[in-house]
C-alpha cells in the first residue's frame, strides 16, 4: 500500500514512516502543504494521512484541492484539534477519518488498513439504477433525468449503499457502519449534514424526491413514482 504522509513533525514524521514501512508498506512523506498537493496530483497512492496544521498550505485547503480536481483516494485527517465542531469540519472538507493527537500507531493502522481496503472494495454491481437516477462506480458518474450530478466523495459512498438498499429504510447505525466505517456513535450531526447535501444535488431541481426521512427510523431512497 502506497501512502502519502504530509507532515511537518520531524519527529511525528520518522515514526509514521517507520511504522508504515515495518508493516510492509510504502510511505511517501512531505513536510508542507505545497509539496504535499503536488504529490497528491501527480502520483498515484491508496490512501493519504495528513496533518491537519501545515506550513505553506494547510491540510484541509490541501483535501479541498485534492476533491476539486476529482480525486476520491481515501483521506484520513490527523490533528490536535479534537473537539466536535473540528472534527465535522475535517469530514466536511473531504475527510474520509479524523484520528486526534495523541494517538495509539495500532488504532491508526488500522484505520488506514480499512479505508484502503474499502476503496478497493469491487463487491456489487458497477452501474446502479433508481428510477431516473443513474450511477456508475467505476466513472463515479451520477445523473438524474440525464443531468450530471457532482458528489463529493462521502457523498457518492452514501449514495451508492442508499441505490444498493433502495425501497427500504436505513437507520443511522447501518450508515455508521457502512458508510463511515464507525462501530460506534460519535456523537455528532455527520449524517444529518451529509443526508441533507445529497439531498440538495439529487432532489432540489427536480419535480418528485426520491431520498426520505422516515421518522424515528431512519432513511429512504426510492424512485420517484413509488408510493411511501
Amino acid at each position: 500500500m502506497k501512502i502519502l504522509i504530509v507532515e511537518d513533525d520531524d519527529e511525528a514524521a520518522k515514526f509514521l514512516i517507520k511504522g508504515f514501512g515495518e508493516a510492509g508498506h510504502n510511505p511517501i512523506h512531505s513536510a508542507d502543504g505545497e509539496t504535499g498537493l503536488h504529490l497528491a496530483k501527480t502520483e498515484q497512492f491508496d490512501v493519504l494521512i495528513l496533518d491537519r496544521m501545515l506550513p505553506k498550505l494547510d491540510g484541509l485547503s490541501l483535501l479541498k484541492e485534492v476533491r476539486a480536481g476529482g480525486d476520491n483516494t481515501p483521506a484520513l485527517i490527523l490533528s490536535a484539534l479534537g473537539a466536535v465542531d473540528d472534527r465535522v469540519e475535517g469530514l466536511r472538507s473531504g475527510g474520509d477519518d479524523y484520528l486526534t493527537k495523541p494517538y495509539a500507531f495500532s488504532e491508526l493502522l488500522a484505520r488506514v488498513e480499512v479505508l484502503a481496503k474499502r476503496n478497493n472494495n469491487d463487491d456489487g454491481e458497477a452501474e446502479l439504477s433508481v428510477g431516473d437516477l443513474q450511477l456508475d462506480r467505476l466513472s463515479r458518474e451520477v445523473t438524474r433525468e440525464g443531468q450530471k450530478i457532482l458528489l463529493q466523495p462521502r457523498e457518492f459512498r452514501l449514495l451508492v449503499y442508499l441505490m444498493q438498499n433502495a425501497g427500504t429504510v436505513v437507520t443511522r447505525t447501518m450508515l455508521l457502519e457502512k458508510v463511515w466505517n464507525y462501530h460506534f456513535d460519535p456523537q455528532t450531526n455527520v449524517i444529518d449534514v451529509h443526508i441533507s447535501r445529497l439531498r440538495g444535488k439529487i432532489d432540489k431541481d427536480f419535480e418528485k424526491p426520491m431520498l426520505l426521512t422516515i421518522r424515528g427510523a431512519g432513511y429512504k431512497l426510492q424512485a420517484p413514482d413509488t408510493d411511501i
